[in-house]
């Protein structure tokens, strides 16, 4: 029981970690942010750009859809202009996951001084930086602490089965990452739970693919919450976030054996292994709809708006 606990709370400081950096860096460029995603949404490929660029600064694909669609909803930006954001969020959200692959053990007290102590400044971009360098050592600390407690908590029957049951279905895996990714709302997070599983060899890398695939569609959980009551707009974009990660993760099914087998020519590390795929994954998935980006758009009034439309262009 303590160490389900002590796991509960690692992902807590994970979640804690990313939160306070995605604050720190809005904090330093808070009044760009929202001109940016406003003017440079003009064609797909722009949006995509500017999305991926907004997403690698906040750390977040979540917040920046929330932005998204609260633009939507105020009415200052239309459905059609999200799309190319939306594809860049998945491949910005990529640069977080490769963050957490770097090995920071021997300078994590130092950074996570330096941050706590600037966090006590006066001056806002100081207080910022302090933000940023203190979410990071809890994010590495968080992701440490995954790694040891993983072994232990396999000891207990119930872990024990159930990992040896998701090692053996790839479906009960995909499962596993979509549910636990929509209850706390981090796909982040839970490509690192299945990084510390990995490293602990646990898990096997097939089903940690399937994980992660899992987790981008669990992590639109939060666009659809955001989407409530924001409009009809608003809820297309949500609409638009969820069938775009489903697509990629039925595209990516069929691939896992070959990813699996390849995966050593990307890494040495089997947890990096599976952070390279994961880009690859964000990133095919979003170039392939890109050149389509108009007509996706279409398919989805098509599909949840009753009324019918003219085309996007």
């Amino acid at each position: 029981m303590l160490y389900i606990l002590l796991f509960v709370l690692c992902i807590l400081l994970f979640i804690f970690g990313m939160t306070i950096i995605r604050f720190g860096l809005f904090n330093l460029s808070a009044n760009k942010l929202k001109t940016w995603l406003i003017k440079l949404t003009r064609t797909p490929l722009k949006g995509m750009l500017t999305g991926t660029f907004i997403t690698a600064l906040l750390q977040s694909s979540s917040a920046v859809m929330v932005i998204t669609i609260g633009l939507i909803s105020a009415r200052i930006m239309t459905f059609p202009q999200s799309i190319g954001i939306i594809l860049g969020t998945n491949i910005g959200t990529t640069f977080k996951t490769e963050l957490i692959t770097f090995d920071l053990d021997t300078i994590l007290v130092p950074l996570a001084i330096c941050g706590a102590l600037l966090i006590f400044f006066k001056n806002k971009k100081a207080r910022s930086i302090g933000m940023i360098l203190f979410g990071i050592t809890s994010v590495f600390t968080a992701m440490k602490g995954f790694e040891l407690l993983a072994e232990p908590l396999t000891t207990m029957t119930i872990i024990h089965n159930f990992i040896l049951s998701i090692n053996d279905h790839i479906v009960l895996s995909l499962l596993t990452g979509t549910v636990i990714t929509a209850v706390i709302q981090s796909s982040t997070a839970m490509t690192g739970i299945a990084m510390g599983f990995l490293a602990a060899g646990l898990l096997q890398l097939d089903a940690a693919i399937a994980i992660v695939l899992g987790a981008n569609i669990g992590t639109c959980i939060t666009a659809i919450i955001a989407s409530i009551g924001g409009g009809k707009e608003s809820r297309l974009a949500a609409f638009a976030h969820i069938w775009l990660n489903v697509f990629g993760v039925l595209l990516f099914i069929p691939l896992i054996p070959i990813l699996t087998e390849n995966a050593s020519f990307l890494a040495s590390k089997i947890d990096v292994q599976l952070a390279h795929i994961s880009v690859i994954f964000n990133v095919a998935t979003s170039l392939i709809v890109l050149p389509f980006a108009t007509k996706f758009g279409e398919m989805i009034l098509l599909l949840h708006d009753r009324k019918p439309k003219k085309p996007l262009i």
